[in-house]
């Protein structure tokens, strides 16, 4: 199937699934209280001991595929059996590709866009002193999520950037993009602009915040932009922050980051974005040193809370072997397995 077309197959699994959860059930819940049907009782007999009680019946509804499910990704094998359709390593310093799996498929990036959303603010040299203030254009109407800055909020761009990259907030990045000098349109214009001069043809943005799905690459495309992201180091030290306390109004708040890699001594990572919405999957990108070598990973539209991280330490392993100059240590998931 034409990864072009999956945005139209998508919407309507979509709506199919919706149309599932219109039960008996859900549509006494809507009245306020299901009404059990009554049992007539017969005295002294059993069954006035043992009435039956109402059953409640829940239609099964499947989860909504991925684009990369639909498009078949997933079924592509690979050496390490990931879990994750799309995967790219990347030597940065050789451009050496060292794992490749569906490198050229475009797929939705979720929040991997905020680090284009990153680039075009440093790059635009805007002041980090400036102060934000969240209003209720930045409330999410897409996927209708929460966030902890509440409308009315005022942060420094450089503290709305912080909480961007380390803890995903959508808010932050949606204030970030609307504050640019033109406003929100001009700032995604300046986002696919940057990817076009980076020579990222397979990447669109709609959006700073990942949370539409037609915010669009290709794990070759996230690559390059680990790459030069990297080069910026406020984005590497904001990206690789694990966390942080920000005074909301009078109340410090802690925020941390979404990647619990962040926390283990066996990585040493220079920049990293997690991202997820249903269409995506988990996705993760990074740029981490190993064996005295740069190295740029992609995993999108992973399946599975945790898959993605699992998808990262079972590379970590197998590059332990891969990698000339390496330590073995903890090898033994990927087997040695060549490409």
């Amino acid at each position: 199937m034409p990864l072009k077309t999956l945005a139209t197959v998508f919407s309507c699994v979509s709506l199919l699934a919706g149309l599932a959860l219109t039960t008996p059930v859900q549509a006494a819940a809507n009245d306020g209280k299901a009404k059990p049907t009554s049992v007539r009782k017969a005295k002294g007999s059993a069954a006035s001991k043992t009435a039956a009680k109402p059953v409640r019946r829940v239609a099964a509804v499947a989860a909504v595929p991925t684009f990369g499910q639909l498009a078949g990704l997933h079924k592509v094998d690979d050496p390490l059996d990931l879990k994750s359709s799309v995967a790219y390593v990347l030597d940065q310093d050789t451009h050496e590709v060292l794992f490749s799996k569906n490198p050229q498929a475009v797929l939705p990036i979720a929040s991997i866009t905020k680090l284009m959303t990153a680039l075009v603010v440093v790059e635009a040299g805007l002041s980090l002193d400036e102060k934000l203030t969240i209003t209720q254009d930045d409330v999410d109407t897409e996927k209708n999520t929460g966030s902890r800055l509440a409308i009315g909020t005022t942060l420094t761009r450089g503290d709305m950037l912080h909480l961007a990259l380390m803890s995903s907030e959508n808010r932050a990045a949606h204030a970030l993009g609307r504050h640019y000098p033109g406003g929100l349109s001009a700032f995604v214009e300046a986002m696919n602009a940057k990817a076009a001069s980076l020579g990222m043809q397979d990447t669109h943005y709609v959006e700073p915040t990942g949370l539409s799905s037609r915010n669009q690459s290709s794990a070759k495309d996230l690559a390059v932009l680990v790459n030069v992201a990297s080069e910026v180091p406020l984005i590497r030290d904001l990206s690789t922050s694990r966390e942080a306390r920000v005074a909301l109004g009078k109340r410090l708040v802690q925020f941390r980051s979404t990647n619990g890699l962040l926390s283990n001594p066996l990585w040493d990572i220079g920049l990293q974005k997690t991202g997820f919405i249903n269409e995506a999957g988990k996705c993760l990108v990074m740029q981490a040193s190993m064996a005295g070598r740069k190295l740029i990973m992609v995993f999108l539209d992973s399946s599975g809370k945790a898959s993605r991280i699992a998808d990262a330490e079972r590379m970590r392993k197998w590059l332990a072997t891969a990698l000339p100059g390496s330590s073995p240590e903890a090898s033994s998931s990927a087997g040695g397995s060549k490409l």
